[in-house]
């Protein structure tokens, strides 16, 4: 059997070898020509998998190695008999931890307590669901917007979106990519409401980039210096507004989701869909390649807020990765796009909470710290 992958996902020819010839190709150069001979496809999310790519091809199975499938005509894939799965949640945990991240570290360079917000989640999905429970856990108010579920729930678990606007300090999205129908969310975050957002509220795109409009973002933020924008999602991806760019104060290039463990989730999830999709086995599985836990110290503090700065930023550095991003505002728009890309490919490890032993928690920052699912020694 011939496999085409994105060369981007990780371990995959180890993990798919056992099935047949992996070829690796750079998701944005997959083409046709590729699949002629081949009946197994793995993509990320650069790859637009649909009738121009598959047309004439055996390919009979299509793995995400992703949460989001709006790069996916689905339709077509159904009505060709094409297998589907997508890695739903694979790194659901790591992206909701790169927001912790990202409000802490915001905290100390605008000087706002995150514990006196009021926060806001616009998508209550694997990302979203998950960013409560931390914020729940760490004391922060918090109101939820998601229509689909506020159907199915019963009482007031969820509020409509003007009242998240309303009432907010730090809005979180989290919601897919849909491009019409009733819950329609391309520009759901257009130059009205972005005009309507509190004063210092801080805006947090981790979804996907066309949830905002950015050029409406880009005249807001001129208009309202208070504002507090952090992007890891981005229109126009690999190739982001430069003037947007040089005027947030956190950018990263889509990588909140890119844990060791939430990238080799994805591996391991088409992994099993194609295995039990074609009748075959493989020996790999991700376990095997995860450390035991490491220590990370802190200095006990009295005050928390000190404490939970100092926590979050040894667990990860955020800035390294904003500053890594801004270096494209110095080169031609010819060697932007290959510049994004690069940082998304060449990524360094970053693991989720659970890999670590948090030494020096004093009794209730340890208990917190267990709901976050750090261990605690």
């Amino acid at each position: 059997m011939k496999i085409v992958a994105d060369a981007n996902i990780p371990q995959v020819a180890e993990a798919f070898q056992h099935l047949g010839e992996v070829e690796l190709i750079p998701g944005r150069e997959i083409r046709q020509e590729h699949l002629i001979d081949c009946q197994c496809l793995l993509v990320r999310t650069v790859t637009k998998v649909n009738q121009q790519l598959l047309e004439g091809t055996p390919v009979e199975f299509v793995g995400t190695a992703t949460i989001g499938i709006d790069h996916i005509d689905e339709n077509y894939l159904q009505q060709n008999k094409i297998s589907f799965t997508n890695a739903s949640g694979c790194n659901a945990e790591a992206a909701s931890e790169y927001v912790i991240s990202g409000l802490f570290a915001l905290s100390e360079k605008r000087n706002f307590d995150p514990f006196q917000l009021k926060a806001g989640i616009i998508g209550c999905g694997n990302v979203g669901s998950r960013l409560y429970q931390k914020l729940n856990a760490l004391g922060i108010e918090v109101l939820r917007n998601d229509p689909p579920l506020a159907k199915k729930s019963v009482g007031k678990e969820y509020v409509d979106l003007d009242t998240v606007i309303e009432q907010c300090d730090f809005l979180s999205l989290h919601v897919p990519l849909t491009l019409s129908g009733e819950h329609a969310t391309k520009h759901l975050f257009d130059q009205e409401r972005l005009s309507r957002l509190r004063e210092n509220c801080l805006l947090v795109n981790a979804a996907r980039g066309p949830v905002i409009d950015n050029e409406a973002l880009i005249t807001v933020i001129q208009q309202r210096p208070d504002l507090i924008v952090f992007l890891d999602t981005w229109e126009d991806e690999p190739t982001p507004s430069k003037e947007l760019l040089a005027s947030i104060d956190l950018a990263t290039p889509h990588i909140a989701g890119y844990s060791v463990e939430g990238r080799l989730r994805g591996t391991q999830m088409i992994l099993d869909a194609a295995c039990e999709h074609f009748g075959r086995t493989s020996d790999w599985h991700m376990s095997k390649l995860l450390p035991d836990r490491i220590e990370l110290e802190i200095t006990p503090t009295k005050d928390d807020l000190e404490f939970w700065q100092d926590a979050f930023a040894k667990h990860h550095d955020i800035w390294v990765e904003h500053n890594a991003l801004l270096k494209i505002l110095k080169l031609g728009d010819d060697q932007a796009g290959a510049y994004f890309d690069s940082l998304r490919r060449v990524y360094p490890e970053r693991f989720e909470y659970e890999r670590y032993q948090l030494i020096g928690a004093q009794k209730k920052a340890a208990a917190i710290a267990k709901q976050l699912l750090f261990g605690v020694g």
